[in-house]
């Protein structure tokens, strides 16, 4: 079942906020046939939902946001589609970045880059160079992302390694492999969210949501805000992270 905010119970103190947490952004385009508006125009919304998941998370102390903006599944989607999310993220670089600057956020973009439009591929180079030196807020952006295929690529490049002779079969293991994938050097997520009600995690993150804690909130992602953010992280506070061990109980 969905948690709604209304379930949380409100308390004085707010608990403290996971290092880190990724969200799955779902239901732009249910927000929008609800309403009887376009896709383009719930995905509009949508990217404002994002600037308000940023600045709270910066509010609130969360190291790392990573955001599921685009899957390499979504190229399926209707032409017109494709090119309006694109646009949009276009339009989100070169609008925001000058406001992630000054606020100390540091951008990093994970996903399989080859054959994306090259003035995309500048925009993405120009939005981590820009942020590189950033100490605030981690802000990882999922794009033409897909948790299989990251694990694939990530299998042929040590591959390739045993191949040239850089290190032996045997010596693959966890930790080789968690080098090999986009988010090297990150931290697993402590709590992944996703919008709209669906519990599915959509192949995302897969092999670093092992251990993850799931809130999955009722609301559609241009309605989510503060309030939601807030109660998920209250949701988090109340669960007990056991990794594979006994609990306190």
């Amino acid at each position: 079942m969905a948690v709604q905010a209304s379930q949380i119970e409100p308390s004085n103190a707010a608990p403290e906020a996971p290092r880190h947490v990724a969200i799955i952004m779902d239901g732009n385009g249910r927000w929008a046939r609800a309403r009887g508006l376009p896709r383009s125009e719930g995905h509009r919304r949508g990217v404002e939902s994002v600037r308000k998941a940023v600045r709270f998370a910066g509010r609130r102390g969360i190291e790392i946001l990573t955001l599921f903006s685009f899957s390499s599944e979504n190229w399926s989607r209707p032409d017109d589609e494709i090119r309006d999310l694109l646009n949009l993220l276009r339009v989100f670089i070169r609008r925001d970045l000058a406001e992630l600057v000054a606020n100390n956020v540091r951008i990093r973009v994970i996903g399989e880059r080859a054959d994306l439009p090259a003035d995309i591929l500048s925009l993405i180079t120009k939005a981590e160079d820009d942020t590189a030196t950033n100490t605030g807020l981690r802000l990882v952006v999922a794009f033409n992302y897909g948790g299989r295929d990251e694990i694939a690529r990530a299998c042929r490049s040590l591959a390739e390694k045993v191949a040239r002779g850089e290190m032996a079969a045997d010596q693959i293991d966890k930790a080789s492999l968690a080098g090999e994938l986009d988010t090297n050097g990150l931290p697993d997520p402590d709590l992944i969210l996703r919008t709209s009600g669906e519990m599915r995690i959509s192949n995302f993150l897969l092999w670093q949501a092992a251990y993850s804690e799931f809130v999955f909130l009722d609301v559609f992602w241009p309605e989510f805000g503060d309030d939601q953010f807030e109660a998920a992280i209250r949701e988090y506070a109340c669960r007990e992270r056991r990794y594979g061990n006994v609990g306190r109980g």
